[in-house]
């Protein structure tokens, strides 16, 4: 038997073995399909948020709509959630127990300020997903936190803060595990 028929017979043979065994077949000069792989859910209690539950839901789309590695969903009833949002009076905050868990205090003290309750909630949810506090910082910068002043409302992550979330969830940035600390109490 000449080489090219072997050949062909090997590909065939491949082809239709290789989905058997889980994997996909690509035809010779096609491309290689992208992998596919799902974003870590994280998810999250905001039946303890009171007034700024809605702040908290849009906080958490905020992050959706910019990052692709970690999805933040409202966890499923009687499930364990993996951070939890409660008010209290004081200052806004994070206690980080591991990346992707925790707990965001949604401190009255800083609304009442005149801070922003979207851009608060958006932020403390940044630290639950590895951000550190950069201040002071401009207001472009969602982790930038109270140093932009009042006036800011800006709720959103910029290119940098997006890229690290994507680093330390999607696995790009080898040794990353997080960057804002583990079992700190981040108070902003």
């Amino acid at each position: 038997m000449s080489a090219r028929p072997l050949a062909i017979g090997f590909a065939a043979l491949l082809a239709a073995t290789l989905p058997l065994a889980g994997g996909q077949a690509v035809a010779a000069g096609n491309p290689a399909p992208e992998r596919a792989w799902a974003a870590r859910v994280v998810t999250y209690d905001a039946s303890g948020a009171a007034e700024f539950r809605s702040a908290v839901d849009r906080g958490a789309a905020i992050w959706n709509e910019s990052v692709d590695a970690v999805e933040l969903r409202p966890v499923a009833s009687g499930q364990r959630p993996d951070v939890r949002i409660v008010a209290d009076n004081g200052w806004p905050r994070a206690l980080v127990t591991s990346l992707g868990k925790g707990t965001v205090y949604m401190g009255r003290q800083a609304v009442d300020q005149g801070y922003d309750t979207v851009r608060i909630s958006s932020h403390e949810l940044g630290h639950i997903l590895g951000l550190p506090d950069r201040k002071p910082g401009p207001c472009s910068s969602l982790m930038s936190g109270s140093s932009a002043g009042t006036s800011c409302t800006n709720p959103y992550p910029n290119s940098a803060e997006k890229a690290e979330v994507e680093a330390d969830f999607g696995g790009t940035a080898a040794g990353r595990t997080g960057t804002a600390g583990h079992g700190v109490l981040i108070v902003d």
